[in-house]
């Protein structure tokens, strides 16, 4: 079951959002203690993240972004601000390279 779905689309193609990936990678692991992989494929990437509490993916196309995550228990009760902050931060990102 996936607490957070949240997808963005975007006009960046598959290089440049590899790029913005990766910098949203190294914010997840810095910032948030999250472990990471990145998986890249020929028309799409995956990045698999994971903390207490926390594993999700997020889907790297050349027009979209695709994050679903599932909260343990008491992450679950924050669910609210914790979309409301994820969704922030994405359109951000998007909004500072488009």
């Amino acid at each position: 079951m996936t607490d957070i779905h949240m997808q963005r689309d975007h006009a960046l193609g598959l290089p440049a959002a590899r790029k913005l990936a990766n910098e949203w990678l190294e914010q997840a692991e810095t910032r948030l203690g999250m472990t990471c992989e990145y998986t890249e494929g020929v028309a799409s990437d995956e990045i698999s993240f994971r903390r207490a509490g926390v594993t999700g993916t997020v889907q790297i196309t050349d027009d979209r972004f695709v994050l679903d995550a599932e909260l343990g228990f008491l992450w679950s009760a924050f669910k609210d601000k914790i979309e409301t902050e994820v969704a922030r931060r994405m359109d951000k990102m998007l909004t500072q390279v488009t």
